[in-house]
C-alpha cells in the first residue's frame, strides 16, 4: 500500500485524480464507504479552493499512526494570495467564488482533525485528518 502519495493541483481536472486516488487509498486502509466518501469530498473541496484561489498547489497526502491508531492526513499547499479572515472563510455561507459556501466549513465537519495555516500574500497550507474506527 502506499503510504504517501502527492498530486500537482492546476486545473479542474487534477481536482478529481486527487479525489479518487484518496478514496482509493481510504478503501485500501480499511475506512468505511462513507468515511471513503467524506474523504473523497474533503479532497475534492481542498484542490478545488487551490484551482480557484491560488491557480496552482499540490495536495500531499500519507498515512499517520499516533499510538495504535491509523488514519489518513491530507494537506493541501499553495503559494497563492492567501486567506485574510480565515475564521471568516470557516462559517457556512461564506464565499468569494460565487459558490455555495459551505467548503472549507464543510470540510472540516467530515474530518476528525482541520487545521488552515494562512496569512494574506503567504503559504495557505490546510491540514484534515480522518483517524480510522475500530472495526
Amino acid at each position: 500500500m502506499t503510504e504517501t502519495f502527492q498530486v500537482k493541483v492546476a486545473a479542474e481536472a487534477h481536482v478529481y485524480v486527487a479525489a479518487h486516488q484518496v478514496k482509493a487509498l481510504a478503501r485500501q486502509m480499511g475506512f468505511n464507504e462513507a468515511d471513503q466518501t467524506r474523504l473523497e469530498t474533503v479532497t475534492s473541496e481542498l484542490a478545488r479552493n487551490i484551482v480557484l484561489y491560488a491557480g496552482e498547489g499540490a495536495i500531499q497526502v500519507q498515512v499517520i499512526t499516533q499510538g495504535k491508531r491509523r488514519g489518513l492526513e491530507i494537506q493541501a499547499l499553495d503559494n497563492g494570495p492567501g486567506i485574510s479572515d480565515v475564521e471568516q472563510a470557516m462559517e457556512d455561507g461564506y464565499t468569494t467564488s460565487g459558490g455555495l459556501g459551505s467548503g472549507l466549513g464543510g470540510a472540516k465537519r467530515m474530518t476528525d482533525e482541520f487545521h488552515i495555516e494562512s496569512a494574506p500574500g503567504r503559504e495557505t497550507r490546510v491540514t484534515a485528518i480522518k483517524w480510522l474506527q475500530e472495526q
